[in-house]
């Protein structure tokens, strides 16, 4: 049985946690980024400071002036949404929390925990989804939850998470953070043990395996030192030829549920791109038998989730800017008998 779809009980329970993720989501979007000066959000207290012999106020260590009528009313009408904003998130939260026994206990609990604190991670941040999408099995748990169905444990079963990331989107403006520890700062707030054991990737303890890559541009293969540089220490995607059509295709995104029972956002790739891509893999002769076997039979469970449960078809229009070479695989998922 590659997959099965959801019982009536299952899919209430998910969609309701879906919906309460996105409540609790939006606001906590708001309240950490949704404040100018871009991307610093309402978690700073406003106050009075004097300088000088003048009061001004101030956002963290950030000056907006003297005190006037106008940074009066900026004042209280920070303070003012700020205070709902906290408000709203403590309901959601504690929504949220009572929430996440029954998930459990239900088999909602999919993502490994791991695997959805770096997630939960990146996209508060503001890195999943636009700048990092997951390219590998953990985007079966996205699939899965729009679809009601849960993939079988040989399909889903892994110890690392891909991240596709888009180049063409630089890290430096999002935050401090970002820009000063990079990707590899990120995760070890999520996990201190994690450490880049190549240019490309960072391991923890367990180990469980964080790999970044990204297409190979086309003037690399002629200039073998061109480099997407880095924050000093951080991850360095590795850069893999025939990926740039990937980046192309149609995004895909969904809540899924972690294994604790909690939501969380999943950005990843259309399900046709990744079916084609895993098709395409399993008939590389480079890549190890174990994982051909797998590549061929994710290829075929996600083509059929896609085309019969998403009605995501695999149309002229779609396949006509992908390589020849995976475009001809659309027929061969097209024909392929799924056990479901």
């Amino acid at each position: 049985m590659r997959f099965r779809e959801l019982t009536a009980e299952q899919r209430r329970q998910l969609i309701d946690a879906q919906q309460a993720f996105r409540a609790w989501h939006e606001a906590n979007h708001e309240f950490r980024h949704g404040y100018p000066p871009i991307y610093q959000g309402y978690r700073a207290s406003m106050r009075w400071k004097r300088v000088a012999g003048k009061e001004y106020l101030y956002r963290g260590d950030k000056s907006l002036g003297p005190r006037s009528p106008e940074t009066e009313r900026i004042k209280t009408e920070y303070t003012e949404q700020r205070t709902k904003l906290r408000a709203r998130l403590t309901r959601l939260e504690n929504r949220l929390e009572e929430m996440r026994p029954v998930n459990r206990a239900m088999g909602l609990g999919r993502v490994p925990n791991i695997a959805a604190r770096v997630l939960r991670k990146l996209d508060s941040e503001g890195l999943l989804g636009g700048h990092l999408y997951v390219a590998g099995t953990h985007a079966l748990f996205a699939y899965e939850a729009r679809s009601g169905v849960l993939f079988s444990g040989e399909l889903t079963a892994t110890t690392d998470i891909d991240f596709l990331r888009d180049v063409r989107q630089r890290f430096t403006f999002l935050m401090r953070d970002v820009s000063e520890r990079g990707v590899i700062g990120l995760l070890k707030q999520v996990d201190d043990t994690f450490e880049k054991t190549a240019s490309f990737r960072a391991e923890n303890a367990d180990p469980y395996l964080v790999e970044i890559i990204r297409p190979q541009r086309k003037d690399e293969a002629m200039k073998p030192n061109l480099k997407i540089t880095p924050a000093d220490g951080d991850l360095e995607p590795a850069a893999i030829d025939g990926l740039q059509w990937l980046l192309n295709a149609p995004k895909f995104e969904d809540v899924a549920v972690g294994e604790d029972g909690r939501p969380l956002l999943i950005s990843c790739i259309d399900p046709r791109a990744f079916a084609l891509h895993k098709l395409w893999l399993s008939e590389q002769p480079t890549r190890e038998g174990l994982k051909r076997r797998r590549d061929l039979l994710q290829a075929q469970a996600v083509a059929a989730v896609a085309s019969r449960l998403l009605g995501l078809k695999f149309e002229k229009r779609f396949l006509s800017g992908l390589p020849k070479a995976l475009a001809d695989g659309a027929k061969e998922l097209a024909k392929a008998k799924i056990e479901t």
